[in-house]
């Protein structure tokens, strides 16, 4: 039986379309499915695979058989955009809101000349495809110098089996950031293959103007098609890479001494403890028990409790400032992986706020020690001040979390050499928190006012030490036994922690030195003190 014509056509269009749709379908899925193997690779490429892959993807977008006209594909990192153009293109503008996974605002706008070179050199009608790929991160795109990109936002842009350069009019890219750039020199470049020693490629200012519109706004203006970003340098932070090499060792012995010595007074603690069910007394109970002896007379009940909430509170400050340092240890080493760089960061943080915290209240327990000398006794002390020492860092951490999650993760530190040339330049980085308000008030400010209620301690103690000693006939002998008392404490409640607030003029130099090597060492000198009586009584 034979069909009737127009069933035939019909039969033929419908399959045509079936083919078509497949097709689609087929090309669809395999590029996502490539673009989420690109987001994997990072965590396990080389860098000599970094231009194969980024071809590897820009060719299958360029041979997909794509049968709409436009074509959005989108993973986590990875936004790719396929246009067909027609030579009475009339312009383009892409918004960063058409896309759904998009994490950042950004714009790119094409002119109207961007076609007319290809129309012009063709002989026959071809199609025109311009093609758009934008990475949410900067593995793929790491020259030399590890450079600061601004949000890590690489957008390139390339108009198939032409080449787009010397435009008049000039392709516009406004790149958007949450906070204030006002603190760092900007800098639109593009990415030029081959231009890198150990890397595929580095970027280049040739043929890009940099505008700033406003603290939160750049417009980069080029006259090529390639891959562009925006290079952030922070302008008066930079640290010279001669002084990089000592102060990453001194960081790194100063640690790894105070990490060891704080196991071994936590270890000593808790042996002498069993072997002889002793409880050592440290160094700053010494002019409490002084105090006791020449003013009041005989120690007051619960002085055994005392002693023992004392040293408890030494050990969990000693926990701390381990946990600190091996968070600290860690960190660079998770850069380049966001999702733990992030979790790094924030318990970084963690680890320092809670340091800070007991701190704080190391300085208050010596206060009930130097003011209220009797009726000190209070109901789970050491239960409350755990809740505390530990739980309030964590609100905090937690709190920035779920308000703000991307304000922690890879944090750059600009390094400058000693040559004039910006080519020279490079930074290293570490998980650490990246936005500078929340660094200002939940690191310095958390800092300042820990190390300013502490200081406030040491000197009401050291007043009170002098006063005790000018009622003594012999006071001359125990002057270097008090400066050694004085100068423990200062250490104990972290008065070093307040060096960094002098980092400014020709008190930079000195103030990185100092504070590395006094904050790297924390923990080790009570060791000195808790230690040898730890020792003595074992």
């Amino acid at each position: 039986m034979m069909l009737p014509k127009q069933t035939f056509f019909f039969l033929c269009l419908l399959a045509d379309w079936s083919w078509a749709n497949e097709a689609h379908r087929r090309a669809t899925n395999e590029t996502v499915e490539y673009m989420k193997f690109l987001e994997t690779r990072t965590f396990f490429r080389k860098r000599q695979d970094n231009q194969r892959l980024i071809h590897s993807l820009e060719a299958k977008l360029k041979n997909a058989n794509f049968s709409s006209g436009n074509v959005t594909l989108q993973t986590n990192n990875i936004q790719s955009l396929v246009f067909k153009l027609t030579c009475d293109f009339s312009g383009l503008t892409i918004n960063s809101s058409y896309l759904e996974k998009a994490q950042t605002r950004h714009i790119m706008q094409f002119p109207t000349e961007l076609t007319q070179r290809a129309c012009k050199a063709r002989e026959a009608p071809q199609e025109l495809r311009l093609i758009c790929i934008y990475f949410d991160m900067k593995y793929f795109f790491q020259d030399d110098d590890n450079s600061l990109l601004l949000n890590d936002n690489i957008l390139g842009a390339s108009l198939v089996n032409h080449s787009v350069s010397s435009l008049r009019q000039g392709i516009n890219i406004s790149f958007w950031h949450n906070e204030s750039l006002e603190r760092y020199d900007l800098t639109c470049v593009f990415w030029k293959e081959g231009a890198g020693k150990a890397s595929w490629g580095a970027w280049s200012t040739a043929g890009c103007e940099t505008i700033l519109i406003s603290s939160y706004q750049v417009l980069c203006h080029c006259d090529h098609l390639t891959y562009f970003a925006v290079l952030m340098k922070l302008s008066s932070t930079e640290i010279s890479m001669e002084l990089l090499a000592p102060l990453t060792y001194i960081s790194i012995v100063g640690c790894s001494l105070s990490t060891v010595a704080s196991l071994l007074t936590i270890l000593l603690h808790f042996y002498s403890r069993r072997i002889l069910g002793c409880f050592p007394r440290t160094f700053n109970l010494g002019i409490i028990e002084h105090s006791r002896l020449v003013a009041e007379g005989p120690p007051i009940p619960h002085s055994r409790k005392k002693n023992n909430s004392t040293t408890y509170i030494h050990l969990n400050l000693h926990v701390s400032v381990i946990l600190l340092n091996i968070t600290f240890l860690l960190s660079p080493s998770l850069t380049f992986q966001p999702v733990a760089c992030v979790a790094m960061a924030a318990l970084l943080h963690y680890s320092l706020l809670s340091c800070l915290t007991w701190m704080a209240i190391e300085g208050f327990n010596l206060y009930l020690l130097l003011v209220r000398v009797y009726n000190i006794y209070i109901q789970r002390y050491i239960l409350k001040l755990c809740a505390f020492g530990w739980g309030f860092p964590g609100f905090v951490v937690l709190l920035l979390l779920l308000w703000k999650s991307s304000a922690y993760g890879r944090y750059e530190i600009q390094i400058k050499t000693s040559q004039e040339n910006d080519a020279n330049s490079q930074n290293t980085s570490i998980c650490w928190i990246k936005s500078m308000e929340i660094q200002w008030v939940f690191v310095m400010g958390y800092a300042g006012v820990t190390s300013l209620f502490n200081l406030v301690i040491l000197i009401w103690a050291v007043k009170m030490l002098h006063g005790l000693h000018c009622r003594e006939k012999k006071w001359e002998s125990r002057i270097c036994r008090d400066i050694t008392t004085v100068l423990g404490l200062s250490v104990l409640l972290g008065v070093t922690w307040s060096l960094p607030f002098f980092s400014f003029s020709d008190f930079l130099l000195p103030q990185l030195f100092l504070s590395t090597i006094f904050n790297s060492l924390y923990g080790h000198p009570p060791l000195e003190q808790d230690g040898k009586t730890q020792m003595e009584s074992v």
